[in-house]
């Protein structure tokens, strides 16, 4: 289907929004148990970019491996990576990903949270974390867009991550991909449990419904989030940050309409992947 034309930006039309599963550290590029555990994931990361309006102009993902007492953003214009894992395979952490940064983006990035009143500031030290690179080298394996980070705040309150979100809805129009990357699922007792596979199909299933429910609804459920049906044992308290990148995502949407766009059983758990659109 061909993209519509956006007459007041020149670009074809507005990026989506998207919340994706990254995975359990590297898992994509190296062995697991079962061989094929991830392959549906790794699919659907590789699809990713066919189903783009266009390609990006710049990528601006918020992983849920960076927190601070603020907003922060990556500015260096050649970020190093931080191999935040442990325990794995020697080659691992010699995985490259040698996407430009940008600074420009990342001033704007500030300077549009600061208008809406949330402090930020750039930090032209930090480097792009697994939960950016493992699967942007999926998506993107060209490494040829350039990728900012943006972290989360460590308050970990829902509301500030959607008004984030709205904050940075303007970006959309400018070819810019606004990406959560995270987990649907992230208890890390639960994982390889079959005992919390009936939990994580409750959230999942609430959670397909507040992505999907008219604006104003989603907002406040997505708020609202912890009161849902196993929503204490799918994120336990003050371990919600691979939640928190769907906040941003689904705030960016603004007035857009929200599915889930990809699914499985990984670990005896349910993990998926919502997309929000204007269309």
């Amino acid at each position: 289907m061909a993209a519509t034309p956006n007459t007041t930006t020149g670009i074809e039309a507005r990026m989506p929004t998207l919340f994706i599963p990254h995975g359990a550290g590297p898992c994509f590029f190296m062995d697991w148990n079962p061989a094929d555990a991830w392959d549906r994931t790794r699919d659907f990361l590789e699809g990713v970019a066919a189903t783009l309006p266009e390609r990006p102009k710049a990528i601006v993902l918020v992983s849920g491996h960076w927190l601070g007492s603020a907003f922060s953003v990556t500015s260096n214009p050649r970020p190093s990576l931080i191999y935040d894992y442990n325990g794995f395979p020697a080659h691992t952490y010699e995985l490259r990903y040698p996407a430009p940064g940008e600074p420009q983006l990342a001033s704007r990035i500030v300077e549009l949270l600061n208008q809406n009143h949330m402090p930020a500031t750039e930090n032209a030290n930090r480097g792009l974390d697994h939960g950016v690179f493992i699967p942007l080298k999926l998506m993107f394996p060209d490494a040829d867009i350039p990728v900012v980070q943006l972290s989360l705040r460590q308050d970990m309150d829902p509301a500030v991550h959607l008004q984030a979100g709205k904050a940075l809805a303007p970006l959309r129009d400018e070819g810019v991909l606004i990406i959560g990357s995270g987990m649907s699922f992230h208890n890390m007792r639960g994982y390889g449990d079959p005992q919390f596979g009936p939990i994580s199909d409750q959230f999942d299933h609430w959670l397909a419904d507040a992505v999907s429910a008219a604006p104003a609804r989603r907002e406040q459920a997505l708020t609202d989030w912890a009161q849902a049906p196993g929503a204490r044992l799918s994120h336990p308290p003050r371990a919600e940050e691979h939640l928190l990148p769907l906040m941003v995502a689904a705030g960016a949407a603004g007035a857009g309409r929200g599915e889930r766009i990809f699914s499985d059983r990984v670990m005896e758990v349910t993990l998926s992947a919502f997309r929000f659109t204007d269309g």
